[in-house]
């Protein structure tokens, strides 16, 4: 054990150190240099438009860009049967819902069905894991800077529509695109709006490297990302 000498000897010598480190002059640190702006935030719209489309077809999306809402329907279905894809599950989120894409499959001879027709979780799990060939979806947003679509899930939204099937199909509206992560998360986590329990940023088709390092698409996600961009939003109705 050690003695009461011993101790203040051994607290003496840390105060004396301590004493040292107290007296050292800390160096002052430069100021951190003023960032320019980014490039992308004096971007117009069309520009905005063209660097979302470049980088998402670098990360191996299939890009399609129609000039207004009342071309998606007819950009879909011609998208569904190049793919040879015969059954969608549907969200009922704000863009899609207003198409009423399972009236127009069954015009196609197409199964779109929305998730709302399942009211059984593991229904519901068995037509997304097994049964479908794609889910189709709105976004929140698109990040230009990085090809990023971005979906708040909610009862409209469920996640695995999205993340479940072989394909996945986002539309995209020019208003939704911004042009970095920040803006997109400034108006996730803005002032006085519910914070999400559910969020997921998608940057093309899911791939892994995780197995003897060989690239392989489809491992925890779909294999394909095909995204149908349009104007207008407020014309989806017509």
């Amino acid at each position: 054990m050690v003695g009461t000498k011993e101790r203040e000897v051994i607290m003496g010598a840390r105060e004396e150190i301590l004493e040292r480190l107290r007296q050292v002059k800390q160096p002052l640190l430069p100021p951190r240099p003023v960032l320019p702006p980014l490039r992308e935030f004096s971007f117009s719209k069309e520009e905005l438009l063209e660097r979302l489309i470049d980088e998402l077809t670098k990360q191996e999306a299939i890009v399609q860009r129609v000039e207004s809402a009342k071309e998606v329907k007819a950009k879909l279905r011609s998208v569904l049967e190049e793919e040879g894809i015969t059954k969608v599950i549907v969200s009922t989120d704000e863009v899609v819902k207003p198409f009423d894409f399972p009236g127009a499959g069954r015009e196609w001879g197409i199964s779109i069905r929305p998730h709302t027709d399942f009211t059984d979780r593991d229904q519901f799990k068995k037509v997304v894991f097994e049964e479908v060939q794609a889910g189709l979806t709105g976004v929140n947003f698109a990040v230009a800077e990085s090809g990023t679509l971005g979906i708040i899930h909610d009862e409209q939204e469920p996640r695995l529509i999205s993340l479940a099937p072989i394909a996945h199909i986002a539309l995209v509206p020019t208003d939704r695109v911004v042009p970095t992560y920040e803006v997109a998360t400034d108006e996730v986590f803005k002032n006085g709006q519910r914070i999400p329990s559910q969020f997921t940023f998608i940057t093309g088709p899911s791939m892994t490297a995780d197995i003897k390092a060989t690239p392989f698409k489809g491992m925890h996600g779909p294999r394909r990302l095909i995204v149908i961009i349009f104007d207008s939003p407020e014309e989806a109705k017509g």
